[in-house]
């Protein structure tokens, strides 16, 4: 048995990734953009200064006082990289002059137990090589940051759009931090992001180009505003981040490796209640472990009405009715019961009743 389990594990490098293999070097979840159980269009987005996950699973736009924007999967791509997909975001209402706090940026986040091998803290940190590609409707100078949360740290990059309405990949290196470690946990510890605009509070100073705590020196040299012009878009694929001071091609996964991957912080699933029985109608749901114990969100079609939200039934334990964002499993206990107060309002229609009750259930957990 110890020597098949060697070998399988031996072959999950050679096997799964055909010629290049895979070795899960890239940090990035999602790089390819291929994954969007979210749907793949979301507009009207006007906040969410921490970073808010809208379309493509694992990124986030951060935005702050920037205009209102649409985040959308699209299938323009960079030819003949092997990409299919990529991320838009699209300025629909411009901010002609952002206030001094201002920001538009994408990243995606990172918990601190996934980068412990980076041995930061250490005289032996890790550098790691950011790669991308990108095309803007503008051209102008961005950054490319790291940011570091546990220790309030932060080591960026100016990059330039050279070529308008046009596919360029970008590489960017950084130094690993010897002095400042990351927490060992499940928590938000470090994340990529990239400045697409920014006020005076980010941009004043003086970009240092190592790791440092100046709020001002973050984004100095920024040019690019996407947020000023109505219409202005920026499109990412191939997203990557790997130890080592030079970029290796993109590392694609299957599609169900990358799909579990997303999962741990984000699944929703449909569900087709039993309509038999007169005292309400139940579901029994199994979920894989996720990051944390997930906030739960449901909806329904074409139900709204108070008295037709679920209550959820974990062993013996009462009924509570479930309302949008309660947490109500742990990763210790995964299982439940879902049942509905009012079986006659849900199955007040003919569709209902022929086919059973159909919601859709969303468990997140992102950072």
């Amino acid at each position: 048995m110890g020597s098949i389990t060697r070998t399988i594990a031996n072959n999950l490098t050679t096997d799964l990734g055909g010629a290049g293999g895979i070795n899960f070097k890239n940090l990035i979840i999602n790089g390819d953009m291929s994954i969007a159980q979210r749907g793949t269009s979301v507009s009207g987005i006007i906040g969410g200064s921490n970073g808010i996950v809208h379309s493509v699973d694992r990124m986030q736009l951060a935005i702050l006082s920037a205009g209102t924007w649409t985040v959308s999967q699209e299938t323009d791509a960079p030819s003949g990289q092997g990409f299919t997909k990529s991320l838009k975001f699209l300025c629909t209402t411009n901010q002609p002059s952002i206030g001094a706090g201002g920001y538009i940026t994408f990243m995606q986040k990172f918990e601190g137990q996934n980068l412990q091998y980076l041995k930061f803290g250490t005289s032996n940190a890790q550098s790691l090589t950011a790669s991308f590609w990108i095309k803007s409707s503008k051209t102008g100078n961005f950054i490319v940051e790291l940011a570091d949360r546990d220790n309030v740290k932060f080591n960026a990059r100016l990059v330039s759009i050279n070529s308008a309405n046009t596919w360029e990949k970008k590489t960017v290196t950084f130094q690993g931090n010897t002095t400042n470690s990351f927490n060992n946990d499940n928590n938000w510890s470090m994340d990529l992001q990239i400045w697409f605009g920014t006020g005076t509070s980010f941009s004043s100073g003086t970009l240092q180009n190592t790791w440092q705590a100046t709020q001002a020196n973050r984004a100095a040299g920024l040019n690019l505003q996407l947020q000023d012009t109505t219409n202005a878009n920026v499109y990412l694929t191939g997203v990557q981040l790997e130890v080592g001071t030079s970029a290796s091609d993109f590392e694609f996964l299957p599609y169900d490796v990358n799909f579990q991957r997303c999962a741990r912080y984000y699944r929703y699933q449909d569900i087709i209640f039993d309509s038999a029985g007169t005292q309400g109608v139940t579901a029994h749901l199994i979920y894989p472990p996720m990051r944390a114990a997930p906030s739960m969100n449901w909806w329904h079609p074409t139900r709204t009405a108070a008295n037709e939200k679920f209550v959820y039934l974990l062993s013996n334990a009462a009924r509570t009715q479930l309302s949008t964002g309660n947490v109500f499993f742990t990763n210790a206990s995964r299982w439940g019961n879902w049942y509905n107060t009012s079986y006659a309002n849900w199955a007040a229609s003919t569709a209902d009743q022929n086919n059973g009750v159909y919601t859709l259930l969303e468990a997140d957990a992102e950072l």
